[in-house]
């Protein structure tokens, strides 16, 4: 697998920072911290290069809040500048890189696929096959750990800039584990994780009909015995190698309907709102009102 030099010096430069800071800045112009990042944009950028340049930047301190929408997470945040502007920065460099590296069925915070995409997908295999076998992951982004994340990195990226920037970043929230809900850069992370799962059962297992979206994955298949097996070493391969563990291991017939990113999928095609998801309509639109 090849590995990537010489991206600090894109990443760090004062046209990529200029670009990451109109990004961070997308629907979001109406904020106090955005608007002062404005009244001296041309001055904050060079320092945010200063900084990176001369290894001095650290993650400030999270602030947290508590949301309950599906369940309850907690949220991290971090200011506008320099942090969201620097991970912008480092996403605009390494998203091709990182990108090129998933799977074709990996739809989660990906360019050109996302919860339709997917939906259409799940659709076409519900009516093609008799049973799904779906999983999702307990706690997953409170569960990453920060030594294997790194490892996984460093398999693609050997630019020692950029390691010290990610490592830095990982490292913020002072833990073994956790990549924080609420950055960025940890969508992309649990991608990169969770890509070592997607491979071992798209290279290892060779499972053609799998889809991922974040941590809730699905597979079809006609064989019950052997999607089971298949669902053993899955689960292994998930504590062993990734330290994750599941909250859900479920194998049933497609007929019943296969709930999944907000839907239940038919074999007829139908397609129903899942009744948490139309709920959470509901109160939106009685709060618009």
């Amino acid at each position: 697998m090849k590995r990537h030099g010489n991206l600090y010096q894109q990443i760090i430069s004062r046209e990529n920072i200029e670009i990451a800071a109109q990004r961070a800045r997308k629907r979001k112009t109406w904020q106090r911290a955005v608007k002062k990042f404005d009244e001296h944009r041309d001055e904050r950028v060079m320092a945010i290069h200063d900084m990176l340049a001369n290894h001095t930047f650290r993650t400030a301190q999270y602030k947290t809040k508590e949301i309950f929408e599906p369940k309850k997470r907690t949220i991290y945040i971090l200011p506008f500048y320099p942090d969201r502007i620097v991970q912008h920065a480092i996403m605009n460099v390494l998203e091709p890189i990182w990108d090129g590296l998933l799977v074709e069925t990996c739809y989660s915070c990906r360019k050109g696929k996302g919860q339709h995409k997917a939906s259409a997908r799940c659709m076409k295999y519900v009516k093609r096959y008799e049973f799904c076998y779906q999983f999702d992951i307990h706690k997953f982004y409170p569960s990453i750990n920060h030594e294997i994340l790194k490892k996984i990195i460093r398999k693609k990226i050997k630019d020692k800039g950029v390691l010290w920037l990610l490592d830095e970043i990982i490292d913020s929230n002072h833990s073994e584990t956790n990549v924080p809900i609420g950055n960025y850069l940890s969508q992309w992370f649990g991608n990169i994780y969770m890509n070592e799962l997607d491979r071992l059962i798209k290279e290892a297992l060779k499972i053609g009909p799998y889809e991922r979206y974040c941590d809730d994955f699905l597979i079809f298949g006609d064989n019950k015995a052997e999607m089971r097996r298949q669902g053993d070493i899955i689960e292994k391969f998930l504590n062993d190698k990734l330290r994750l563990t599941l909250s859900r291991k479920s194998l049933f017939h497609t007929y019943q309907g296969v709930d999944f990113i907000g839907y239940r999928h038919f074999h007829n095609g139908k397609l129903l709102v899942r009744k948490r998801t139309a709920k959470k309509i509901k109160r939106n639109i009685r709060a618009l009102k």
